[in-house]
């Protein structure tokens, strides 16, 4: 027997997601036949491709590098029915970007990649719009934030590569919350609080907070609606919590933290137009994402932790 495409979306699963059971509902497989696609292709590398832990299923030695070609594989193979035009020179590269902490290094980053380019930038916390200014041509390159359990459809001539398969979600509170101390918050210990709407609420942000807390055994009360960082002031005053990118440093008079367990997660893919970009091109703006993003790992020690222990979701460059 040898592998197909299916067992390498199937161990990339199980990676992104940290648990068997989670890859099974994203892939729309049950449990028992993605454990048995898991031991055929471990009967074929000859080897166990993950363990378990206390948070789930982590790759072994074996499994990180297995799951790294793998997704070598996944990319091109899902590159390969893309637009096949030859792409038309580009001088002003028309960037988006969701709202994250490596907005900051993201031209000089791309600028060191692509020189002599001009590089102009849309910070927009939705998915789903910079998606759609991508396939009308209002932009030719998007760096999207996706949450578990909700994907945006990418059109030809768009394609797109994952840049980080999986992140946690971290809370901001005010830093004289009484949970301001922990080195994680369960999300149970959050139902009392006020919510601000997190951004891209109809890429399903919104609708993934109120699942989570509904897991968790309550209804969140979600009081405010204040878009990227307006909503700083008011988790400074106590007013709220929200949810952000665990790469956001702490705004004065608030904390960042993990939720316990990880209830959210999200991933990061670098769309373009390939009627825009060469291959090679394409190639460098992926690097000089993955530069920006990791240049901001460091914005939050908590982060950092996390990051070092899963080597599975580094850009792979």
């Amino acid at each position: 027997m040898e592998l197909d495409i299916r067992h390498l979306r199937t161990i990339c699963a199980i990676a992104e997601m940290g648990s068997v059971t989670r890859a099974a509902a994203r892939l729309g497989l049950s449990q028992p036949a993605m454990t048995n696609q898991l031991r055929r292709v471990e009967e074929i590398v000859g080897g166990a491709l993950f363990v378990r832990s206390h948070s789930g299923v982590q790759p072994t030695p074996l499994g990180w590098q297995v799951v790294a070609r793998a997704r070598i594989v996944l990319t091109e193979v899902d590159a390969l029915f893309g637009d096949l035009r030859v792409p038309t020179a580009v001088q002003t590269l028309r960037l988006g970007c969701a709202h994250l902490s490596c907005v900051g290094s993201i031209v000089d980053r791309i600028g060191e990649r692509l020189p002599g380019h001009e590089i102009s930038l849309r910070i927009e916390p939705s998915a789903t719009v910079l998606a759609t200014a991508l396939a009308q041509g209002q932009l030719d390159v998007a760096l999207l934030g996706i949450v578990e359990g909700f994907d945006v459809t990418l059109t030809a001539p768009v394609t797109g590569r994952t840049l980080v398969p999986r992140y946690p979600i971290f809370v901001a509170l005010s830093a004289d919350h009484r949970l301001a101390g922990r080195e994680e918050v369960r999300l149970a210990d959050l139902r009392d609080e006020h919510w601000i709407s997190p951004p891209g609420a109809d890429d399903g942000s919104l609708a993934a907070l109120r699942a989570a807390c509904r897991a968790a055994g309550f209804e969140p009360d979600v009081r405010y609606d204040a878009p990227s960082g307006a909503g700083r002031p008011l988790v400074a005053a106590g007013l709220g919590v929200r949810l952000v990118d665990p790469t956001w440093p702490a705004a004065p008079g608030t904390v960042v933290r993990p939720l316990a367990g990880q209830p959210q997660t999200a991933k990061l893919t670098v769309a373009w137009r390939r009627d825009r970009l060469g291959t090679e091109q394409a190639a460098e703006l992926y690097r000089g994402l993955a530069d920006a993003y990791t240049d901001h790992v460091d914005d939050n020690p908590l982060f950092r932790r996390w990051w070092n222990a899963h080597p599975e979701v580094h850009p792979l460059i």
